[in-house]
């Protein structure tokens, strides 16, 4: 796993040797900052379920501001702070070694202009983190939410039932992206 581009392009990061955590395919994280780059220059970023950190790490390479970093193991948290300081990233990052609804209450009064989830597959959490991300106003006028999933169909049903619009779903493989905005 390595960084894509950037200023902190082609640095190896470490991951963390667990089946709790599934680091985002290269392939599928190209695709990715390829839809968000027009968007990623001074962005606030909220990495929720971070895992390793790629994701916000790699957004801070191509320009974001900041980034928060959540994760609730303190193994991963430990190489969350390994990988940012590997990539010179700290002063850019927090990171917060806590549970995503402890994350989030923490964030009231922020905003951020995208935010990352990928809550292991088999929890069914991402809708429960997206109402929560609602209810204490996290999300910039503009922003974006994406989940990273394997079954978008129970997402989909969920998000439904709350003023969250679908813009985009994007499908490699097993993974599904689902990038959601707040209906204005």
């Amino acid at each position: 796993m390595r960084v894509i581009s950037g200023i902190a392009k082609g640095i190896k990061l470490e991951s963390i040797d667990s089946l709790a955590t599934r680091p985002t395919l290269d392939r599928v994280k190209e695709a990715l900052f390829s839809i968000l780059q027009p968007y990623l220059q001074e962005a606030k970023i909220l990495d929720l379920f971070a895992g390793s950190g790629a994701l916000g790490i790699e957004a801070l390479s191509r320009g974001a501001s900041s980034c928060v970093f959540c994760e609730k193991s303190r193994e991963a948290a430990k190489k969350i702070k390994s990988n940012v300081e590997r990539t010179h990233l700290e002063k850019k990052a927090l990171i917060l070694q806590k549970d995503y609804k402890q994350c989030l209450q923490e964030m009231k009064g922020e905003t951020f202009d995208i935010i990352f989830l990928d809550p292991p597959y088999r929890f069914n959490i991402a809708v429960e983190a997206v109402e929560r991300i609602m209810k204490e106003k996290l999300l910039s006028q503009k922003g974006r939410i994406v989940i990273e999933t394997d079954d978008e169909t129970r997402e989909l049903e969920e998000l439904k039932k709350r003023n969250i619009e679908v813009k985009d779903i994007r499908k490699y493989g097993r993974v599904k992206l689902l990038f959601l905005m707040e209906r204005g």
